[in-house]
Order: C-alpha cells, then structure tokens, then sequence
C-alpha cells in the first residue's frame, strides 16, 4: 500500500482551520496544507472570522505581526514587530506570505472560506481569490471527521 493511502486505497486528507489574519495566524496552515500536499495527502484549509481575509483579493500584502499582551497596545508597535518579523524571515529565507499563498495554489491546497463568516461580514465570492469555496462549518467538519490530520493553526 501506497504511504499516503488509507486502508481503503483512498488518498489520506488533511484539514486545518485559520482563524487569524496575522502573519503568524496566516503562515501555519499554508505551511502545512503545502507539505499535506507533498507527502500526497489532500489538503483544505478552512478560513474563519477574521483568518478569513488571508484569502480575500488583495489583502494577503497586508498581513501584520502583532506583538501580544500590552506590547501589541502601544501606538507604533505592530508595524515596528512587522518589520522586524519580515526581517528575520528574509535573512531565514523563509519566502514572503502572498509567495506562499501561491505555492499553496500550485501545489493543490484548496482554501475554504466559512459561510458564516462571508456571510456576517457581508462578502461575496468576487472578494476572493480565484478557487475558494465558500462552504458551512457543517459541511467542512463533514469532510474534516474522517482526516488523518485535523489542526487548528
């Protein structure tokens, strides 16, 4: 039997929930759902409350870094933590968040973006990228119950 196969024959899933729209809230499910992907795994991401703009057009340039506790409440300090976090992450080689964004797309993670959310937040599909499905809590936790891997990033 093939490693990334389940006792069915079937490709083995993976599922992940981003809930936060930070660069450390929006980095760990693109991470995991591009290497779900490369040890042959099928990978979706499902994007919640406000993780749900990681996928919205235009947005992903636009993720900060906030410092927490009462760092992150000082006038200044999120863009400052930004800086340094993107600084730290280039002298790493750690590719940008929208570079990715796009290798997650090419390697086949799907992006679900919850419909509680869209809907809360009033957002129509033309707000997101190109292949996100819009899909209830419901639905997703339908296909998340039987994934090897199921992670709250």
């Amino acid at each position: 039997m093939n490693q990334n196969q389940s006792g069915t024959g079937q490709k083995e899933t993976a599922a992940f929930i981003t809930s936060r729209d930070t660069l450390d809230g929006a980095y760990p499910g693109l991470i995991l759902g591009i290497n779900a992907r490369r040890l042959g795994m099928e990978a979706r991401v499902f994007y919640t409350f406000m993780g749900i703009n990681v996928i919205r057009k235009g947005w992903i340039e636009k993720a900060k870094f906030q410092p927490p506790g009462f760092m992150g409440a000082i006038p200044g300090m999120s863009a400052l933590a930004t800086w340094m976090m993107k600084d730290k992450m280039e002298k790493a080689q750690i590719p940008t968040l929208p570079d990715v964004q796009e290798m997650a797309k090419i390697e086949g993670v799907q992006f679900i973006a919850c419909k509680m959310t869209v809907d809360m937040m009033k957002f129509t599909e033309d707000d997101f990228l190109d292949g996100v499905i819009i899909q209830a809590a419901e639905d997703f936790l339908k296909y998340a119950k039987d994934c090897k891997i199921c992670l709250f990033t």
